[in-house]
């Protein structure tokens, strides 16, 4: 499945989610299931978590760090510019 298929189901699941407070609930206590549900492709072992951002709290997403990213590169990449939070996917 490609990145733009995840975004689209991404984007459908968080429109459901905004509708439906049962919807909601499910995908918070269960991502898993929700997201294979409505047609995802999780990878193997590994564990989806979703949170639920309000006014007054926000999520920052730390990713993991690249196993093939160099301290060179960190370094670079450490040296500022433009973040962009949309180009990050969730899977």
């Amino acid at each position: 499945m490609t990145n733009e298929e995840n975004l689209k189901i991404t984007g459908k699941i968080i429109a459901k989610a905004w509708a439906d407070e049962g919807y909601k609930a499910r995908l918070l206590a269960d991502p898993a299931a929700v997201l294979t549900a409505e047609g995802a492709d999780l990878p193997a072992g590994i564990t989806f978590k979703v949170v639920e951002d309000t006014a007054a709290v926000q999520t920052l997403v730390l990713p993991a760090r690249p196993a093939d990213m160099s301290d060179d590169d960190l370094n670079g990449a450490s040296g500022g510019g433009a973040f962009c939070v949309a180009c990050l996917s969730m899977f």
